[in-house]
Protein backbone atom coordinates (compact mmCIF):
# COMPACT_ATOMS: atom_id res chain seq x y z
CA UNK A 1 0.00 0.00 0.00
CA UNK A 2 2.95 2.48 0.85
CA UNK A 3 4.28 1.74 -2.44
CA UNK A 4 0.85 2.54 -4.27
CA UNK A 5 0.33 5.51 -2.41
CA UNK A 6 4.24 6.94 -3.16
CA UNK A 7 3.73 5.85 -6.96
CA UNK A 8 0.62 8.26 -7.01
CA UNK A 9 1.94 10.62 -5.33
CA UNK A 10 4.64 10.93 -7.98
CA UNK A 11 2.09 10.70 -10.92
CA UNK A 12 -0.23 13.00 -9.36
CA UNK A 13 2.44 16.05 -9.80
CA UNK A 14 4.45 15.37 -12.78
CA UNK A 15 7.51 17.81 -13.34
CA UNK A 16 6.59 20.98 -15.26
CA UNK A 17 7.97 20.97 -18.73
CA UNK A 18 8.54 23.74 -21.20
CA UNK A 19 8.84 23.97 -25.20
CA UNK A 20 12.08 25.29 -26.60
CA UNK A 21 12.95 25.41 -30.06
CA UNK A 22 10.35 23.13 -30.70
CA UNK A 23 11.27 20.17 -27.80
CA UNK A 24 10.18 19.57 -24.66
CA UNK A 25 12.59 20.02 -21.70
CA UNK A 26 12.03 19.01 -18.11
CA UNK A 27 13.09 21.79 -15.52
CA UNK A 28 14.85 19.10 -13.70
CA UNK A 29 17.38 18.62 -16.78
CA UNK A 30 17.89 22.14 -16.42
CA UNK A 31 17.87 22.30 -12.20
CA UNK A 32 20.87 19.71 -12.78
CA UNK A 33 22.74 21.86 -15.16
CA UNK A 34 22.30 25.17 -13.44
CA UNK A 35 20.94 26.82 -10.46
CA UNK A 36 19.43 30.18 -10.30
CA UNK A 37 20.20 30.93 -6.52
CA UNK A 38 23.31 30.05 -6.88
CA UNK A 39 24.25 33.24 -9.03
CA UNK A 40 27.04 33.31 -11.57
CA UNK A 41 29.47 30.74 -9.19
CA UNK A 42 26.70 28.00 -10.21
CA UNK A 43 27.75 28.58 -13.64
CA UNK A 44 31.58 28.07 -13.61
CA UNK A 45 33.23 24.34 -12.42
CA UNK A 46 33.99 24.23 -8.35
CA UNK A 47 36.81 26.53 -6.94
CA UNK A 48 36.44 29.30 -9.71
CA UNK A 49 35.97 32.83 -8.00
CA UNK A 50 34.71 35.85 -9.20
CA UNK A 51 35.81 39.43 -7.95
CA UNK A 52 33.34 42.30 -8.50
CA UNK A 53 34.05 45.91 -9.03
CA UNK A 54 33.28 46.80 -5.71
CA UNK A 55 36.07 44.48 -4.28
CA UNK A 56 38.25 44.69 -7.46
CA UNK A 57 42.43 44.16 -6.86
CA UNK A 58 42.61 47.59 -7.14
CA UNK A 59 40.02 48.34 -3.94
CA UNK A 60 42.46 45.73 -2.45
CA UNK A 61 45.88 47.42 -3.13
CA UNK A 62 44.34 50.66 -1.79
CA UNK A 63 43.31 48.85 1.39
CA UNK A 64 46.63 47.68 1.91
CA UNK A 65 48.28 51.13 1.25
CA UNK A 66 45.34 52.37 3.92
CA UNK A 67 46.65 50.27 6.71
CA UNK A 68 50.50 51.03 6.63
CA UNK A 69 49.49 54.85 6.63
CA UNK A 70 46.84 54.23 9.23
CA UNK A 71 50.10 52.17 11.22
CA UNK A 72 52.52 54.96 10.60
CA UNK A 73 49.89 57.65 11.44
CA UNK A 74 50.49 58.00 15.08
CA UNK A 75 54.53 57.93 14.97
CA UNK A 76 54.16 61.08 12.91
CA UNK A 77 55.12 64.76 14.95
CA UNK A 78 56.35 65.73 18.16
CA UNK A 79 53.58 64.45 19.80
CA UNK A 80 53.97 60.83 18.05
CA UNK A 81 53.84 57.31 19.87
CA UNK A 82 57.19 55.38 19.99
CA UNK A 83 56.42 51.94 18.28
CA UNK A 84 57.89 48.49 19.80
CA UNK A 85 59.65 46.59 16.82
CA UNK A 86 61.10 43.04 16.98
CA UNK A 87 62.81 42.78 12.78
CA UNK A 88 63.69 39.19 12.00
CA UNK A 89 66.91 39.42 13.72
CA UNK A 90 65.01 39.62 16.94
CA UNK A 91 66.72 42.82 17.41
CA UNK A 92 64.00 45.33 19.62
CA UNK A 93 64.10 48.72 18.52
CA UNK A 94 61.88 50.94 20.13
CA UNK A 95 61.31 54.34 17.96
CA UNK A 96 58.73 56.35 16.16
CA UNK A 97 61.35 57.52 13.50
CA UNK A 98 58.93 56.50 10.33
CA UNK A 99 61.66 55.53 8.31
CA UNK A 100 63.08 53.04 10.74
CA UNK A 101 59.58 51.40 11.14
CA UNK A 102 58.85 51.07 8.00
CA UNK A 103 62.66 49.08 7.02
CA UNK A 104 62.27 46.64 9.81
CA UNK A 105 59.05 45.39 9.42
CA UNK A 106 59.88 44.28 5.12
CA UNK A 107 56.89 45.04 3.74
CA UNK A 108 55.51 42.38 1.07
CA UNK A 109 52.36 43.61 -0.61
CA UNK A 110 53.73 44.93 -3.90
CA UNK A 111 51.53 48.22 -3.59
CA UNK A 112 52.40 48.88 0.00
CA UNK A 113 56.12 48.41 -1.15
CA UNK A 114 55.62 50.99 -3.74
CA UNK A 115 54.70 53.21 -0.85
CA UNK A 116 57.29 52.02 1.35
CA UNK A 117 60.23 53.02 -1.67
CA UNK A 118 59.02 56.24 -1.71
CA UNK A 119 59.33 56.99 1.74
CA UNK A 120 62.77 55.11 0.83
CA UNK A 121 63.76 57.82 -2.18
CA UNK A 122 62.49 60.88 0.32
CA UNK A 123 65.06 59.94 3.09
CA UNK A 124 67.79 59.61 0.79
CA UNK A 125 67.18 62.55 -0.76
CA UNK A 126 65.90 65.05 1.93
CA UNK A 127 66.87 62.91 4.86
CA UNK A 128 63.50 63.94 6.74
CA UNK A 129 59.68 63.46 5.96
CA UNK A 130 59.07 60.17 5.06
CA UNK A 131 56.03 59.91 7.23
CA UNK A 132 54.60 62.67 5.00
CA UNK A 133 55.22 60.65 2.25
CA UNK A 134 53.35 57.37 3.25
CA UNK A 135 50.81 59.67 5.31
CA UNK A 136 49.90 61.51 2.00
CA UNK A 137 50.16 58.54 -0.11
CA UNK A 138 47.36 57.05 2.13
CA UNK A 139 45.13 59.79 1.93
CA UNK A 140 45.34 60.32 -1.55
CA UNK A 141 44.30 56.16 -2.21
CA UNK A 142 41.64 56.82 0.60
CA UNK A 143 39.63 59.39 -1.86
CA UNK A 144 40.37 57.44 -5.28
CA UNK A 145 38.59 54.74 -3.88
CA UNK A 146 35.54 56.77 -3.42
CA UNK A 147 36.22 57.84 -7.08
CA UNK A 148 36.33 54.23 -7.97
CA UNK A 149 33.07 53.40 -6.30
CA UNK A 150 31.48 56.19 -8.34
CA UNK A 151 32.24 54.85 -11.52
CA UNK A 152 35.84 56.59 -12.68
CA UNK A 153 38.50 55.01 -14.13
CA UNK A 154 42.04 54.58 -12.44
CA UNK A 155 43.49 56.39 -16.10
CA UNK A 156 41.11 59.35 -15.17
CA UNK A 157 41.98 59.23 -11.64
CA UNK A 158 45.76 59.24 -11.92
CA UNK A 159 45.66 62.18 -14.89
CA UNK A 160 43.49 64.34 -12.14
CA UNK A 161 45.94 63.48 -9.39
CA UNK A 162 48.57 64.16 -12.32
CA UNK A 163 47.17 67.87 -12.89
CA UNK A 164 46.27 68.65 -9.02
CA UNK A 165 49.98 68.20 -8.30
CA UNK A 166 51.41 70.61 -10.65
CA UNK A 167 48.89 73.05 -9.24
CA UNK A 168 49.52 72.11 -5.81
CA UNK A 169 53.71 72.84 -6.96
CA UNK A 170 52.64 76.11 -8.32
CA UNK A 171 50.95 77.81 -5.17
CA UNK A 172 53.33 76.37 -2.95
CA UNK A 173 56.15 78.77 -4.22
CA UNK A 174 53.42 81.58 -3.63
CA UNK A 175 52.92 80.17 0.53
CA UNK A 176 56.63 80.68 1.47
CA UNK A 177 56.98 82.20 4.75
CA UNK A 178 60.60 82.40 5.29
CA UNK A 179 63.03 82.01 2.49
CA UNK A 180 67.31 81.38 3.01
CA UNK A 181 68.63 83.88 0.82
CA UNK A 182 72.47 82.77 1.94
CA UNK A 183 72.90 79.04 2.87
CA UNK A 184 76.18 80.01 4.98
CA UNK A 185 73.94 82.46 7.17
CA UNK A 186 73.85 80.66 10.37
CA UNK A 187 70.97 82.62 11.78
CA UNK A 188 69.13 82.39 8.87
CA UNK A 189 69.88 77.85 8.31
CA UNK A 190 68.91 77.70 11.85
CA UNK A 191 65.37 79.61 11.56
CA UNK A 192 64.96 77.12 8.95
CA UNK A 193 66.05 73.86 10.39
CA UNK A 194 64.20 74.70 14.38
CA UNK A 195 61.04 73.35 12.68
CA UNK A 196 62.19 69.75 11.56
CA UNK A 197 64.17 69.23 14.53
CA UNK A 198 61.13 69.90 16.86
CA UNK A 199 59.54 67.29 15.35
CA UNK A 200 61.85 64.51 16.55
CA UNK A 201 63.12 66.24 19.67
CA UNK A 202 59.99 68.67 21.18
CA UNK A 203 62.03 71.29 23.39
CA UNK A 204 65.47 70.43 22.69
CA UNK A 205 65.54 72.47 19.24
CA UNK A 206 66.92 75.54 20.57
CA UNK A 207 70.00 73.68 21.31
CA UNK A 208 70.13 70.80 18.58
CA UNK A 209 69.62 73.60 15.40
CA UNK A 210 72.20 75.35 16.02
CA UNK A 211 74.92 72.53 16.32
CA UNK A 212 73.41 71.11 12.75
CA UNK A 213 73.51 74.44 11.28
CA UNK A 214 77.53 74.64 12.57
CA UNK A 215 78.53 71.63 11.80
CA UNK A 216 76.39 71.31 7.93
CA UNK A 217 78.11 74.83 6.80
CA UNK A 218 81.37 73.71 8.11
CA UNK A 219 81.50 70.94 5.17
CA UNK A 220 79.63 72.99 2.66
CA UNK A 221 81.47 72.61 -0.57
CA UNK A 222 81.82 75.71 -3.05
CA UNK A 223 79.00 73.87 -4.94
CA UNK A 224 75.78 73.60 -2.46
CA UNK A 225 74.68 70.89 -4.54
CA UNK A 226 77.25 68.51 -4.08
CA UNK A 227 76.52 68.36 -0.30
CA UNK A 228 76.45 65.03 0.94
CA UNK A 229 74.78 64.42 4.74
CA UNK A 230 77.91 61.17 4.62
CA UNK A 231 79.60 64.04 5.62
CA UNK A 232 77.80 65.24 8.87
CA UNK A 233 78.46 62.42 11.79
CA UNK A 234 76.79 62.04 15.02
CA UNK A 235 78.79 60.78 18.08
CA UNK A 236 76.48 59.64 21.07
CA UNK A 237 78.57 59.77 24.24
CA UNK A 238 76.59 59.04 27.27
CA UNK A 239 76.95 61.36 30.30
CA UNK A 240 75.87 65.05 31.10
CA UNK A 241 73.12 66.82 28.95
CA UNK A 242 72.07 67.79 25.67
CA UNK A 243 73.18 71.54 26.46
CA UNK A 244 77.10 69.78 26.78
CA UNK A 245 77.23 69.08 22.70
CA UNK A 246 79.51 70.56 20.64
CA UNK A 247 80.65 70.18 17.00
CA UNK A 248 84.12 68.98 15.96
CA UNK A 249 86.02 69.36 12.45
CA UNK A 250 86.65 66.03 11.83
CA UNK A 251 86.12 62.34 13.29
CA UNK A 252 85.67 60.97 16.49
CA UNK A 253 86.03 56.79 17.65
CA UNK A 254 84.87 55.55 20.55
CA UNK A 255 88.02 53.95 22.63
CA UNK A 256 91.49 54.43 23.74
CA UNK A 257 94.85 54.07 21.15
CA UNK A 258 96.35 50.64 21.74
CA UNK A 259 99.65 51.85 22.32
CA UNK A 260 101.39 54.45 24.46
CA UNK A 261 101.40 57.64 21.87
CA UNK A 262 98.23 59.54 22.67
CA UNK A 263 98.60 62.46 21.17
CA UNK A 264 100.37 63.39 17.86
CA UNK A 265 100.46 66.92 15.85
CA UNK A 266 100.45 66.97 11.70
CA UNK A 267 99.81 63.16 11.97
CA UNK A 268 100.60 61.34 8.34
CA UNK A 269 98.21 58.51 8.75
CA UNK A 270 97.78 55.01 6.69
CA UNK A 271 94.73 53.28 6.79
CA UNK A 272 94.25 49.55 6.35
CA UNK A 273 91.31 47.31 6.20
CA UNK A 274 93.43 44.12 7.01
CA UNK A 275 95.38 43.29 10.31
CA UNK A 276 98.84 44.64 11.07
CA UNK A 277 99.95 41.18 12.46
CA UNK A 278 101.68 38.29 11.41
CA UNK A 279 100.89 36.94 8.00
CA UNK A 280 98.40 33.14 8.64
CA UNK A 281 99.10 30.83 6.07
CA UNK A 282 96.32 30.08 3.89
CA UNK A 283 96.52 26.44 4.01
CA UNK A 284 97.34 23.97 7.37
CA UNK A 285 100.88 22.06 7.15
CA UNK A 286 103.29 20.28 9.81
CA UNK A 287 106.78 21.92 10.44
CA UNK A 288 109.26 19.44 12.51
CA UNK A 289 111.35 20.87 14.14
CA UNK A 290 114.45 18.95 15.70
CA UNK A 291 115.91 21.60 17.83
CA UNK A 292 115.49 24.65 20.09
CA UNK A 293 117.61 26.92 17.84
CA UNK A 294 115.43 25.75 15.03
CA UNK A 295 112.21 26.42 16.50
CA UNK A 296 113.37 30.57 17.40
CA UNK A 297 114.92 30.38 14.00
CA UNK A 298 111.54 29.51 12.87
CA UNK A 299 109.72 32.39 14.84
CA UNK A 300 112.47 34.68 13.99
CA UNK A 301 111.45 34.69 10.45
CA UNK A 302 107.99 35.66 11.17
CA UNK A 303 108.72 38.42 13.18
CA UNK A 304 111.59 39.82 11.04
CA UNK A 305 109.07 40.03 7.90
CA UNK A 306 106.33 41.95 9.93
CA UNK A 307 109.30 44.55 11.41
CA UNK A 308 110.39 44.83 7.88
CA UNK A 309 107.14 45.80 6.61
CA UNK A 310 106.63 47.79 10.15
CA UNK A 311 109.68 49.57 8.88
CA UNK A 312 109.15 50.40 5.58
CA UNK A 313 105.32 51.92 6.46
CA UNK A 314 107.18 54.16 9.04
CA UNK A 315 109.84 55.50 6.56
CA UNK A 316 106.97 56.55 4.02
CA UNK A 317 106.27 59.08 7.02
CA UNK A 318 103.54 57.70 8.36
CA UNK A 319 103.28 57.79 12.04
CA UNK A 320 99.64 56.80 12.56
CA UNK A 321 98.03 53.51 11.60
CA UNK A 322 94.63 52.35 11.79
CA UNK A 323 93.33 49.46 11.51
CA UNK A 324 90.58 46.32 12.91
CA UNK A 325 93.44 44.58 14.69
CA UNK A 326 96.50 44.81 15.76
CA UNK A 327 98.44 41.94 17.04
CA UNK A 328 101.07 41.57 20.14
CA UNK A 329 103.91 41.04 18.16
CA UNK A 330 103.07 44.06 15.85
CA UNK A 331 102.60 46.65 19.04
CA UNK A 332 106.37 46.05 19.80
CA UNK A 333 107.34 46.98 16.53
CA UNK A 334 104.58 50.20 16.47
CA UNK A 335 105.97 51.14 19.53
CA UNK A 336 109.18 50.68 18.67
CA UNK A 337 109.27 52.97 15.55
CA UNK A 338 107.27 55.63 17.68
CA UNK A 339 103.94 55.29 15.87
CA UNK A 340 100.37 55.51 17.42
CA UNK A 341 98.20 52.66 16.91
CA UNK A 342 94.30 53.59 16.47
CA UNK A 343 92.01 50.14 16.45
CA UNK A 344 89.00 50.70 14.24
CA UNK A 345 86.98 47.47 14.28
CA UNK A 346 83.72 49.27 12.09
CA UNK A 347 84.35 49.61 8.50
CA UNK A 348 82.21 52.69 8.32
CA UNK A 349 84.28 54.36 11.08
CA UNK A 350 87.34 53.14 8.61
CA UNK A 351 85.82 55.20 5.90
CA UNK A 352 84.87 58.40 7.46
CA UNK A 353 88.67 58.22 8.93
CA UNK A 354 90.07 58.08 5.70
CA UNK A 355 87.68 60.33 4.27
CA UNK A 356 88.66 62.95 7.29
CA UNK A 357 92.20 62.90 6.30
CA UNK A 358 91.84 62.18 2.97
CA UNK A 359 93.85 58.83 3.52
CA UNK A 360 93.21 55.63 0.76
CA UNK A 361 92.30 52.64 2.66
CA UNK A 362 94.69 49.83 1.65
CA UNK A 363 93.92 45.95 1.77
CA UNK A 364 97.54 45.02 2.37
CA UNK A 365 99.72 45.50 4.79
CA UNK A 366 102.21 47.19 2.18
CA UNK A 367 104.19 50.81 2.56
CA UNK A 368 101.50 53.62 1.08
CA UNK A 369 102.20 56.05 -1.71
CA UNK A 370 102.61 59.44 -0.80
CA UNK A 371 98.76 59.95 -2.32
CA UNK A 372 97.72 56.62 0.05
CA UNK A 373 98.61 58.83 3.13
CA UNK A 374 96.06 61.08 4.54
CA UNK A 375 96.92 64.31 7.12
CA UNK A 376 95.68 65.18 9.63
CA UNK A 377 96.28 68.15 11.86
CA UNK A 378 95.49 66.87 15.33
CA UNK A 379 95.21 63.25 16.51
CA UNK A 380 94.63 62.60 20.09
CA UNK A 381 92.78 60.83 23.29
CA UNK A 382 90.34 62.80 24.91
CA UNK A 383 88.42 61.76 27.55
CA UNK A 384 84.88 62.85 27.18
CA UNK A 385 82.09 62.26 30.58
CA UNK A 386 83.96 58.88 31.51
CA UNK A 387 84.28 57.35 27.84
CA UNK A 388 87.78 57.85 26.33
CA UNK A 389 87.42 59.05 22.80
CA UNK A 390 90.19 58.87 19.82
CA UNK A 391 89.84 62.49 18.13
CA UNK A 392 90.84 63.42 14.13
CA UNK A 393 90.36 66.63 14.35
CA UNK A 394 91.10 69.26 11.29
CA UNK A 395 91.66 72.61 12.49
CA UNK A 396 91.60 74.35 8.96
CA UNK A 397 88.16 75.63 7.30
CA UNK A 398 88.27 72.86 4.83
CA UNK A 399 87.34 70.12 6.55
CA UNK A 400 85.50 67.18 4.06
CA UNK A 401 83.97 66.11 7.84
CA UNK A 402 82.18 67.39 11.08
CA UNK A 403 81.05 65.25 14.17
CA UNK A 404 78.47 66.27 16.14
CA UNK A 405 79.57 65.02 19.81
CA UNK A 406 76.06 64.48 21.34
CA UNK A 407 76.08 64.78 25.02
CA UNK A 408 73.09 62.67 26.95
CA UNK A 409 72.06 60.52 30.03
CA UNK A 410 70.99 57.04 27.41
CA UNK A 411 71.24 56.52 23.96
CA UNK A 412 67.94 57.24 22.78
Amino acid sequence: REKTNKKKSIEADPPPRVRESGKETSWVAMMAGYAPGAGLAGMLKDGAKHITAADSAVLRNIDACKQLGALVATSVGPAGRKKLVVNRLGRLLVTSDVATIVRELEVEHPAAKIVVMASHAQERDAGDGTGLVIGLAAQLLELAEDLLRMGLHTAEIADGYERAGMEAQRILHTLAVHKVADVKDAQQVTEVLAAPIASKQYGLEAVIAPLVTEACISVLPKNINMFSVENVRVAKILGGSVSDSSVLRGTVLNGDAQGTIKHLTAARIAVFTCDVDTAASETKGTVLLHSAKEFTNYTRSEEDALEARIQAIAEAGVNVLVSPKFGEMAMHFVEKYKIMAVKCTSKFDLRRVARTSGAIALAKLDPPTKDEIGVCDVVTVEEIGSTKCVVFRQETEGSRVSTIVLRATTDN
